[in-house]
């Protein structure tokens, strides 16, 4: 992964397994470059995440793909496959801690959902992901908790970002809609339709 990198920057990092990438994503990630948090957001598309089942995942590199080609459009905001390269299976802690040695003159942040923050104490080696890392979390439903306050006091800084558009869909939705042959223009970009149905089409 090269980035054209020209000076300092607060880098928002956005993890998931883009399976595949759909507006919510989108739009989420270009709501909070645009509100200031950050001054750009990478989509760490995830080759393996340690606490989810990887049945009817697609192959990393077409996620990969399918995020870098709807990131075109959507300024502030690009696909990463840093986590590609790092040992697996991997977890949060070690992508932070290789980001920061990979790019010393950035300050990274990590972009994460409400549900998330409701059990980051499950998380791997959570504590230290606190102590160095400022987190930015969005909202699961309208009503938005703060989650666990006693991590709070020890955290880096917990922003919680009220406002942020909710996930209409999920990219189960889109995969289900897919698999039953129905139009999906209205949740993926149509540049991720196109190449998808060709890589349905090739694994033909």
């Amino acid at each position: 992964l090269q980035f054209k990198v020209l000076k300092t920057m607060k880098i928002g990092i956005f993890g998931g397994s883009f399976n595949p990438i759909h507006f919510g994503h989108l739009r989420l990630a270009e709501w909070i470059v645009r509100s200031g948090f950050v001054d750009a957001v990478w989509l760490m598309v995830s080759p393996q995440n340690p606490l989810k089942q990887q049945s009817g995942l697609m192959p990393e590199s077409l996620r990969y793909e399918l995020a870098s080609l709807a990131c075109q459009q959507v300024e502030g905001v690009e696909a990463c496959n840093f986590e590609f390269h790092l040992e697996r299976p991997n977890f949060t802690w070690r992508t932070l801690e290789s980001l920061r040695k990979a790019y010393p003159q950035h300050e990274f942040s990590l972009i994460i959902g409400e549900d998330n923050w409701l059990i980051f104490e499950k998380w791997a080696r959570y504590e230290e992901i606190l102590a160095t890392t400022e987190l930015l979390v969005y909202p699961r439903g309208t009503e938005v908790q703060e989650g666990p306050t006693h991590l709070s006091s020890i955290a880096k800084r917990i922003q919680i970002m009220r406002g942020a558009p909710l996930f209409p869909f999920s990219s189960t939705e889109v995969r289900e809609r897919l698999n039953r042959g129905e139009g999906v223009s209205d949740m993926i970009p149509e540049v991720v339709v196109k190449r998808l149905c060709e890589w349905k089409q090739e694994g033909l």
